[in-house]
Protein backbone atom coordinates (compact mmCIF):
# COMPACT_ATOMS: atom_id res chain seq x y z
CA UNK A 1 0.00 0.00 0.00
CA UNK A 2 1.25 3.32 -0.57
CA UNK A 3 0.34 6.43 1.07
CA UNK A 4 1.24 9.75 -0.15
CA UNK A 5 0.78 13.07 0.33
CA UNK A 6 -1.16 16.28 -1.95
CA UNK A 7 2.38 17.56 -3.40
CA UNK A 8 3.00 20.70 -1.00
CA UNK A 9 1.01 19.45 2.14
CA UNK A 10 2.39 16.83 5.19
CA UNK A 11 5.80 16.92 4.73
CA UNK A 12 5.69 16.83 0.13
CA UNK A 13 7.51 19.32 -1.59
CA UNK A 14 5.22 21.36 -3.97
CA UNK A 15 6.73 20.99 -6.87
CA UNK A 16 6.01 22.97 -10.25
CA UNK A 17 3.11 24.66 -10.62
CA UNK A 18 1.09 21.97 -12.52
CA UNK A 19 0.88 20.52 -9.12
CA UNK A 20 -2.17 22.94 -8.16
CA UNK A 21 -4.12 21.35 -10.09
CA UNK A 22 -6.17 17.99 -10.05
CA UNK A 23 -4.18 16.33 -12.99
CA UNK A 24 -0.67 17.89 -11.99
CA UNK A 25 -1.21 15.98 -8.86
CA UNK A 26 -2.52 12.91 -10.68
CA UNK A 27 0.55 12.97 -12.97
CA UNK A 28 2.74 12.93 -10.06
CA UNK A 29 1.40 10.08 -8.23
CA UNK A 30 1.77 8.02 -11.53
CA UNK A 31 5.35 9.34 -11.56
CA UNK A 32 5.92 8.02 -7.71
CA UNK A 33 3.93 4.61 -8.63
CA UNK A 34 6.73 4.17 -10.95
CA UNK A 35 9.62 4.97 -9.05
CA UNK A 36 8.30 2.54 -6.59
CA UNK A 37 7.70 -0.50 -9.18
CA UNK A 38 3.65 -0.12 -9.18
CA UNK A 39 2.60 -0.75 -12.62
CA UNK A 40 -1.07 -0.87 -11.59
CA UNK A 41 -2.98 -0.02 -8.67
CA UNK A 42 -6.77 0.37 -6.68
CA UNK A 43 -6.88 4.76 -6.41
CA UNK A 44 -8.43 5.13 -3.01
CA UNK A 45 -9.65 9.04 -2.43
CA UNK A 46 -11.22 11.18 0.11
CA UNK A 47 -12.84 14.64 -0.74
CA UNK A 48 -10.95 16.79 -2.98
CA UNK A 49 -9.10 13.62 -3.92
CA UNK A 50 -12.02 12.08 -6.21
CA UNK A 51 -10.94 15.04 -8.67
CA UNK A 52 -7.29 13.51 -8.38
CA UNK A 53 -8.64 10.24 -8.37
CA UNK A 54 -11.04 10.75 -11.67
CA UNK A 55 -8.29 12.42 -13.29
CA UNK A 56 -5.92 10.02 -12.73
CA UNK A 57 -8.45 7.60 -14.32
CA UNK A 58 -8.69 9.49 -17.07
CA UNK A 59 -4.89 10.22 -17.66
CA UNK A 60 -3.54 7.06 -16.61
CA UNK A 61 -6.16 4.57 -17.47
CA UNK A 62 -3.62 1.83 -17.78
CA UNK A 63 -2.04 2.15 -14.25
CA UNK A 64 -5.78 1.60 -12.18
CA UNK A 65 -7.23 -1.48 -11.05
CA UNK A 66 -10.35 -0.18 -9.52
CA UNK A 67 -11.22 3.21 -7.74
CA UNK A 68 -12.74 3.90 -4.27
CA UNK A 69 -14.38 7.23 -4.22
CA UNK A 70 -14.61 8.61 -0.33
CA UNK A 71 -16.95 11.50 -0.30
CA UNK A 72 -15.34 12.79 -3.51
CA UNK A 73 -15.33 16.25 -5.06
CA UNK A 74 -15.47 16.12 -8.79
CA UNK A 75 -18.55 18.09 -10.09
CA UNK A 76 -18.56 21.98 -10.31
CA UNK A 77 -21.16 23.55 -7.28
CA UNK A 78 -22.80 26.73 -6.38
CA UNK A 79 -21.61 29.50 -3.84
CA UNK A 80 -17.98 29.47 -5.20
CA UNK A 81 -15.09 29.14 -1.93
CA UNK A 82 -14.76 30.58 1.39
CA UNK A 83 -13.53 33.62 1.73
CA UNK A 84 -10.45 32.88 3.07
CA UNK A 85 -8.79 30.72 0.45
CA UNK A 86 -8.86 33.93 -2.20
CA UNK A 87 -7.19 35.78 0.32
CA UNK A 88 -4.64 32.92 1.12
CA UNK A 89 -3.90 32.79 -3.12
CA UNK A 90 -3.04 35.88 -3.98
CA UNK A 91 0.65 36.64 -4.51
CA UNK A 92 1.72 38.69 -2.01
CA UNK A 93 -1.32 39.60 0.65
CA UNK A 94 -1.81 35.82 0.16
CA UNK A 95 1.44 35.10 1.61
CA UNK A 96 1.02 37.63 4.66
CA UNK A 97 -2.31 36.30 5.96
CA UNK A 98 -1.13 32.69 5.54
CA UNK A 99 1.63 33.76 7.68
CA UNK A 100 0.51 36.06 10.31
CA UNK A 101 -3.45 35.16 10.35
CA UNK A 102 -4.02 31.87 9.12
CA UNK A 103 -1.61 30.07 11.77
CA UNK A 104 -3.39 31.95 15.36
CA UNK A 105 -6.57 31.81 13.55
CA UNK A 106 -6.61 28.04 12.44
CA UNK A 107 -5.36 27.60 16.68
CA UNK A 108 -8.60 28.74 17.82
CA UNK A 109 -11.02 26.68 15.56
CA UNK A 110 -9.61 23.58 14.39
CA UNK A 111 -11.31 21.79 17.13
CA UNK A 112 -14.99 23.28 15.83
CA UNK A 113 -13.75 22.85 12.58
CA UNK A 114 -12.57 19.22 12.93
CA UNK A 115 -15.86 18.37 14.70
CA UNK A 116 -17.61 20.06 11.75
CA UNK A 117 -16.17 17.96 9.41
CA UNK A 118 -17.17 14.95 11.09
CA UNK A 119 -20.55 16.17 12.02
CA UNK A 120 -23.48 14.83 12.20
CA UNK A 121 -21.22 11.78 13.57
CA UNK A 122 -18.62 11.93 16.53
CA UNK A 123 -14.92 13.01 16.14
CA UNK A 124 -12.59 10.73 17.76
CA UNK A 125 -10.97 12.51 20.64
CA UNK A 126 -7.49 12.11 19.56
CA UNK A 127 -8.41 12.65 15.94
CA UNK A 128 -6.24 16.23 15.98
CA UNK A 129 -2.84 14.70 18.05
CA UNK A 130 -2.95 11.10 15.61
CA UNK A 131 -3.53 13.07 12.21
CA UNK A 132 -1.18 15.63 13.19
CA UNK A 133 -4.04 17.92 11.74
CA UNK A 134 -1.83 20.89 12.92
CA UNK A 135 0.51 20.57 9.72
CA UNK A 136 -2.68 22.02 7.45
CA UNK A 137 -2.24 25.26 8.88
CA UNK A 138 1.30 25.74 8.32
CA UNK A 139 1.62 28.63 6.46
CA UNK A 140 3.02 26.88 3.50
CA UNK A 141 0.83 24.30 3.47
CA UNK A 142 -2.34 26.52 4.44
CA UNK A 143 -1.40 28.42 1.03
CA UNK A 144 -0.68 25.51 -1.29
CA UNK A 145 -4.31 24.43 -0.23
CA UNK A 146 -5.94 27.25 -0.62
CA UNK A 147 -4.70 27.99 -4.09
CA UNK A 148 -5.79 24.06 -5.14
CA UNK A 149 -9.11 24.70 -3.99
CA UNK A 150 -9.05 27.84 -5.62
CA UNK A 151 -8.42 26.06 -8.73
CA UNK A 152 -10.69 23.27 -8.26
CA UNK A 153 -14.08 24.82 -9.53
CA UNK A 154 -12.93 25.98 -13.06
CA UNK A 155 -11.03 22.58 -13.30
CA UNK A 156 -13.82 20.45 -12.34
CA UNK A 157 -16.20 22.36 -14.60
CA UNK A 158 -13.78 22.16 -17.57
CA UNK A 159 -12.92 18.34 -16.72
CA UNK A 160 -15.94 16.68 -15.15
CA UNK A 161 -17.98 16.05 -18.78
CA UNK A 162 -15.42 13.49 -19.46
CA UNK A 163 -15.63 11.09 -16.61
CA UNK A 164 -18.12 9.06 -19.03
CA UNK A 165 -14.39 7.90 -20.55
CA UNK A 166 -13.60 6.56 -17.16
CA UNK A 167 -14.37 1.93 -17.36
CA UNK A 168 -12.50 0.95 -14.46
CA UNK A 169 -14.08 -0.93 -11.45
CA UNK A 170 -15.85 1.79 -9.37
CA UNK A 171 -17.49 2.02 -6.15
CA UNK A 172 -18.85 5.50 -4.36
CA UNK A 173 -19.34 5.90 -1.09
CA UNK A 174 -20.87 9.28 0.77
CA UNK A 175 -23.06 10.30 3.28
CA UNK A 176 -26.57 12.09 3.13
CA UNK A 177 -25.98 14.02 5.65
CA UNK A 178 -22.68 15.52 4.32
CA UNK A 179 -22.87 18.75 4.45
CA UNK A 180 -19.00 19.62 3.28
CA UNK A 181 -19.48 18.07 -0.40
CA UNK A 182 -22.74 17.33 -1.34
CA UNK A 183 -23.60 14.07 -2.60
CA UNK A 184 -26.09 15.21 -5.06
CA UNK A 185 -23.69 17.17 -7.05
CA UNK A 186 -20.82 15.29 -6.42
CA UNK A 187 -21.43 11.06 -5.61
CA UNK A 188 -24.75 10.87 -7.72
CA UNK A 189 -23.29 12.51 -11.03
CA UNK A 190 -20.15 10.89 -10.60
CA UNK A 191 -21.94 7.51 -10.37
CA UNK A 192 -24.29 7.97 -13.44
CA UNK A 193 -21.03 9.45 -15.51
CA UNK A 194 -19.38 6.32 -14.47
CA UNK A 195 -21.00 3.29 -16.59
CA UNK A 196 -21.29 0.05 -13.99
CA UNK A 197 -19.93 2.20 -10.83
CA UNK A 198 -21.50 1.16 -7.23
CA UNK A 199 -23.30 4.15 -5.21
CA UNK A 200 -23.41 3.60 -1.63
CA UNK A 201 -25.24 6.64 0.19
CA UNK A 202 -25.30 5.90 3.29
CA UNK A 203 -27.97 7.94 6.11
CA UNK A 204 -27.00 9.91 8.53
CA UNK A 205 -23.47 9.95 7.90
CA UNK A 206 -21.21 12.71 7.46
CA UNK A 207 -18.00 13.91 5.31
CA UNK A 208 -16.09 10.98 7.27
CA UNK A 209 -16.82 7.79 5.64
CA UNK A 210 -13.18 6.90 6.02
CA UNK A 211 -14.10 6.51 9.92
CA UNK A 212 -17.25 6.44 10.44
CA UNK A 213 -17.51 3.18 7.74
CA UNK A 214 -14.34 2.05 7.88
CA UNK A 215 -15.33 -1.79 7.74
CA UNK A 216 -17.54 -0.87 4.43
CA UNK A 217 -14.40 0.88 2.65
CA UNK A 218 -12.37 -1.60 3.01
CA UNK A 219 -15.10 -3.98 1.45
CA UNK A 220 -15.35 -1.79 -1.38
CA UNK A 221 -11.59 -1.89 -1.69
CA UNK A 222 -12.15 -5.72 -1.72
CA UNK A 223 -14.86 -5.56 -4.30
CA UNK A 224 -12.80 -3.70 -6.99
CA UNK A 225 -9.75 -6.07 -6.44
CA UNK A 226 -12.43 -8.72 -7.65
CA UNK A 227 -13.38 -10.55 -4.21
CA UNK A 228 -16.97 -11.27 -4.06
CA UNK A 229 -18.36 -8.79 -1.33
CA UNK A 230 -22.02 -7.71 -0.60
CA UNK A 231 -21.70 -4.21 -0.08
CA UNK A 232 -25.08 -3.17 -0.46
CA UNK A 233 -26.00 -5.37 2.62
CA UNK A 234 -22.85 -4.38 4.04
CA UNK A 235 -23.80 -0.75 4.13
CA UNK A 236 -27.03 -1.63 5.37
CA UNK A 237 -25.22 -3.21 8.51
CA UNK A 238 -22.77 -0.09 8.27
CA UNK A 239 -25.83 2.29 8.72
CA UNK A 240 -27.34 0.56 11.66
CA UNK A 241 -24.23 0.77 13.31
CA UNK A 242 -23.59 5.08 12.75
CA UNK A 243 -23.98 7.16 15.38
CA UNK A 244 -25.43 10.92 15.47
CA UNK A 245 -24.67 13.98 17.62
CA UNK A 246 -26.81 16.21 18.56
Amino acid sequence: MLFLDRPGLGFSDRGGPQNAYPDGQADAIAALMKKRGIKKAIIVSHSFGGAIAASFALNHKDMVEGLVFLSPATHPWPGGIEWYYSVARTPVLGWLFSTLVAPPAGLAAIDKATRAVFAPNPRPDDYIEKTAAYLAIRPRAFRNNAIDIANLLEYVKRVSPRYREIRAPTVIITGDADNVVYPQIHSRQLHEAIAGSTLLTIHNLGHKPDYIVTDLAISAIESVAGRKRNLKKLAVEAEARIVVVK
